[in-house]
Formats: structure tokens, sequence, C-alpha cells
């Protein structure tokens, strides 16, 4: 039984290190899909997925949220030679895609965007209602046990240090959203390994396709997933 989990573990190790160097496409270039929660990076995920790129493990990219709110950037540096393309915490976090960018040249880093921080705020808010059955306060975040007992909580407070009796206060968390996509866009000013697109856009598709030079699929579309 040691011999066989050994093993297991071993092999996990190598498939992990063989998906980090190599993908079906020849291209070892990291990807890394830095737009906030809720503007589309499952759909994404599953867009690369379904093209055969190695995608990270979500689940464990979301453990490293104490890491990266240490400001140890250099376990998530560590983690994403596991894989090609990565998505959601934390690499939709503020500053992470700085230390990438260093860690990896000549990465590529793609920013989705909604239609309007309306529309982003509102799609935060339904999916955390959609997630609890109703609006969860500071007590609820507290006791989740998703990743961590307590790391909705973790990352609520972290990113938008709202008011405790007013946790999705519109205007903080919409200004956040307007901070966020602005200072990327400026960080890659003059460069042309950013894409920023709307997932909404039928358009986007092919001018994703093109930033990562891949042949795009005969009324090719993104897929919509978790929808609220």
């Amino acid at each position: 039984m040691l011999f066989r989990n050994i093993m297991s573990h071993l092999i996990t190790i190598l498939t992990d290190y063989i998906k980090g160097k190599k993908s079906r496409h020849g291209n070892s270039k990291k990807i890394f899909c830095i737009g906030r929660n809720k503007t589309g990076t499952t759909s994404l995920k599953h867009f690369f997925e379904s093209r055969g790129y190695p995608v990270g493990n979500q689940s464990k990219a979301e453990k490293l949220f104490p890491q990266y709110k240490a400001g140890n950037f250099q376990a998530i540096i560590e983690y994403c030679h596991t894989a090609q393309v990565f998505q959601d915490c934390p690499f939709s976090y503020p500053e992470t895609y700085k230390y990438l960018d260093q860690a990896f040249p000549g990465s590529q880093f793609i920013l989705t965007l909604r239609d309007s921080p309306e529309q982003w705020y509102n799609s935060v808010v339904n999916f955390r209602r959609k997630c609890f059955g109703y609006l969860p306060e500071k007590k609820d975040l507290q006791r989740s046990k998703y990743a961590y007992k307590g790391y909705y909580w973790d990352t609520h407070n972290w990113l938008y240090n709202t008011p405790e009796d007013n946790l999705y206060h519109p205007e903080i968390l919409k200004n956040h959203y307007l901070e966020y996509n602005q200072e990327i866009i400026n960080y890659f000013t003059g460069r042309n390994n950013l894409l920023v697109i709307n997932l909404a856009n039928h358009e986007d598709y092919y001018r994703l396709c093109d930033f990562i030079d891949l042949q795009p699929e005969k009324e090719g579309h993104f897929p919509w997933k978790n929808k609220t």
C-alpha cells in the first residue's frame, strides 16, 4: 500500500511537470487570464480546455490565497510550473500579474471585462446569493468551508474592505473593478502581450484566437459557463 501511494504521488508530480512544460500545441508560453472573477473566467477556462491546453487546477490555486495575502508570490510562481493556462484566484487579484510578467517573460495576459461595472457588480452579488441561497453576511462567509474555512470572508475583506454592515457596498465594489482594470491597462501600455476582451462580443472570439495563434473553429464561440 505504501509503495502504491508513493508511485501514485510520483506519477502526479510527473504529470504536472509535463503539463507545465508542453501542451499539444507545441507552445509552452504561459497564458494568464487576469480578469476579475465574474467576467467570464470560467468560460475562458473551458475554452482553453476544449482546445487541449493544460489549465491549472483551480482548487489548488485558491488555497494559495494566504500566500498571496502575505506577499509570497514565489509560491504562486512555483505553482505556475504545473500547467500552461491559469485563471481565477490568485491570478485575478491585484498585483499578481506584475510578478508573473517578471517571472515568465514573454507570457500572454488576457483581461476579460463585462459590459459595465453595474453588470459586473450584479453578477458578483447574484453569484453569492446563488451559492448560499441568500445574500451572506460576515458570519456566513467566515463559516463557509469552500477552499478552506473562512476563505470567502478572507478574500472579500482583503479585496474590498467594505463596512461590515454593508458588505456589498455598490460604489466600493464597482470602483475596485474599474481601478483594477485600469491599472492593468496602464501597466501593459505600449506592449503587445495583453488582450482586452468581452466574452459577450462574438468578434472577440476571433481576436483571442489570433492573439494566441490558434486556428478558430468554424462558427466558433465562447462557452457560457457559471451562469448566474
